[in-house]
């Protein structure tokens, strides 16, 4: 696929003709032409025009819950988008209350211990202390690593990334031998989980260097943030429910 082999504005071209197709052949509201639109959707946004996706997911949108049902899981993945895109548009407290919204309706649906649950209460809190709440933030991360060390385990990618969270809220929160501390801590785990040479690995390295007071170095924010869009074309760093 276009997009996956690095060319996401030859993707959404080969989903746009594709779609043609599709409304002459199978009508607009067929699964396969509104999952069509998704990726049209995802992939401008990954192309470099995020207030062209955001269109298309808000009109997108508007179809699934007239077709599918404000339930459907694509119907709830779409409004991830949207929240996620208005948190890359600049509006973090928009995003935060687009995914507060949204974390309701999966607490209903899917239940709490759901991957797209937890995902969306992380995405809850980088978007607080996004939005100037950085108390809120570090305290619903404290509280989804209770719940992803007991359903996600120990040594699961997630539950590291929210734990390089925590450290790094720590030291943003003026407790840098706090944030050195966790970090190291965490170090530890990825070593053994992820490897030395892993990105993640090699940032919580970064990071213990700035906290422990070298001069001139800059904290590294998490690279794993869970923040992209859930789409039909896979997942990378855990952010992508697929659909």
């Amino acid at each position: 696929m276009a997009g996956q082999a690095g060319d996401p504005a030859g993707a959404a071209q080969a989903f746009e003709e594709l779609l043609t197709d599709q409304l002459r052949v199978l009508g607009p509201d067929h699964p396969d032409t509104l999952t069509t639109r998704h990726n049209i959707a995802d992939w401008r946004g990954q192309a470099g025009d995020p207030a062209g996706a955001a269109h298309a997911f808000e009109e997108l949108l508007t179809d699934n819950l007239r077709v599918l049902g404000p339930d459907h899981p694509h119907t709830l993945t779409t409004r991830h988008n949207i929240a996620y895109g208005r948190g890359q548009a600049g509006d973090p407290a928009g995003a935060a209350q687009a995914f507060e919204e949204l974390l309701a309706d999966y607490l209903r649906v899917l239940g709490p211990d759901h991957p797209h649950t937890l995902t969306t209460r992380h995405n809850i809190a980088r978007w607080r202390g996004q939005a100037g709440d950085p108390a809120g933030a570090a305290q619903a991360f404290e509280e989804l690593l209770t719940d992803e060390l007991r359903v996600l385990g120990p040594d699961h990618p997630h539950t590291l990334t929210t734990r390089h969270n925590i450290a790094y809220g720590r030291g943003q929160a003026g407790d840098p031998a706090g944030a050195a501390q966790a970090f190291e801590e965490l170090l530890a785990d990825q070593l053994r989980v992820l490897g030395p040479d892993h990105p993640d690995t090699l940032t919580t390295r970064h990071n213990i260097a700035r906290w422990r007071g070298r001069p001139g170095i800059r904290p590294v924010p998490p690279t794993r943030s869970r923040n992209c869009w859930p789409t039909t074309c896979g997942c990378s760093a855990r952010t992508t429910p697929t659909r």
